[in-house]
């Protein structure tokens, strides 16, 4: 069966800082829930590569995975791995096992926040295209796949995002293995001349992470928004009025002195019920929640190394090192000072 990602040279991505780009307004949050939406994104660091440029014509079918060996050797391979593919014309059905197929047009995007395996084809029927079918050439550090027979053609960047935290993130856990998204024409516009200039040569992975929590974040506002009252889990928690204003709070003022009864105070309830509602849609605690996501900040500013581990503990609400230190190595096993040459050396 023909696989678009069948060599490892697919994932090769680089590291050559650029500026970002500036973003179309139509992406600003609308409210408060999208607001946490997007600061839990942007601690997620997302960074990638677009390294595929399809041209499909006809009947045809591909896996599309990417795995270990696709990386290697230029890039470790990440914890956490989002598969794209960005429908610039024609039309696109992906294929997950488990779901609907799901149809795209021009200004389209498939996201497989998890990387499940999945086919790119011309229908839900069609057939496998057999591997010695599909066309690959290389040139101007984008690999350009052709396959298909006579028939209406389909144009498609397909990329990767992955995340320098530690670990899969709950946002991560609780979508779906398959997102879509519809830009409209002045979104759809700007999305594709990004998308070409990333395609172009050396693309900053940076700007890659901010073009990609721009569409990630409106297709997980979809979803989130489609929710039905009646459901559970952590999306839905940004739903709910408290523990959104909690949820807020936290990734706001982290380095506060934050305990549970200011944030139910703040949130408008009691600190029974805002603890009651974490339990039930985050799995934990507020204040153990809490402790986790100033442990992902510290992180984040370890790994800039612009700070020294003092500064950094300050910076996320410690009153000292020492204590910062301690609680560190109880998260992640080793102190401060020796997970942050560990990072450097990966």
């Amino acid at each position: 069966m023909g696989s678009i990602y069948a060599r490892p040279e697919f994932a090769k991505m680089t590291a050559v800082p650029d500026n970002l780009t500036e973003t179309p307004h139509t992406y600003a949050a609308g409210g408060q829930k999208l607001d946490v939406l997007d600061e839990i994104l942007r601690s997620l660091r997302l960074t990638g590569g677009v390294v595929v440029d399809g041209e499909f014509t006809g009947d045809y079918s591909l896996g599309a995975q990417f795995t270990p060996g696709h990386f290697r050797p230029w890039y470790d391979v990440p914890e956490t791995l989002i598969c794209y593919h960005y429908v610039r014309s024609g039309e696109l059905v992906v294929l997950v096992d488990g779901m609907p197929p799901a149809t795209l047009r021009d200004g389209g995007i498939a996201i497989l926040p998890r990387n499940d395996p999945h086919r790119l084809a011309s229908s839900a029927t069609a057939q496998p295209t057999d591997a010695d079918k599909v066309s690959w050439t290389t040139e101007q550090g984008v690999h350009r796949v052709t396959c298909g027979t006579d028939g209406p053609k389909a144009e498609v960047w397909c990329g990767f995002l992955s995340t320098e935290d530690l670990g899969q993130h709950p946002l991560i856990d609780a979508l779906p293995p398959l997102l879509t998204v519809d830009l409209n024409c002045t979104q759809a516009e700007w999305v594709e001349s990004s998308f070409r200039f990333l395609s172009s040569g050396n693309p900053s992975p940076d700007l890659v992470g901010r073009l990609s929590e721009l569409f990630v974040a409106q297709a997980i506002r979809d979803y989130v928004d489609a929710l039905p009252p009646s459901s559970k889990g952590w999306l839905r928690g940004v739903t709910d009025p408290a523990v959104s204003k909690a949820l807020s709070i936290i990734h706001n003022r982290y380095a506060e002195d934050l305990d549970i009864e200011m944030l139910a105070r703040e949130a408008g309830v009691s600190r029974t019920v805002l603890g009651e509602r974490f339990a039930e849609l985050l799995k934990e605690s507020p204040m153990r929640y809490c402790a986790r996501w100033r442990m992902r900040m510290a992180c984040n500013m370890l790994r800039d190394g612009k700070q020294n581990t003092a500064s950094v503990a300050y910076a996320v609400g410690f009153g000292s090192e020492a204590a910062f230190n301690r609680a560190f190595k109880r998260e992640f096993g080793v102190p401060p000072a020796a997970w942050r040459k560990q990072a450097a050396a990966a």
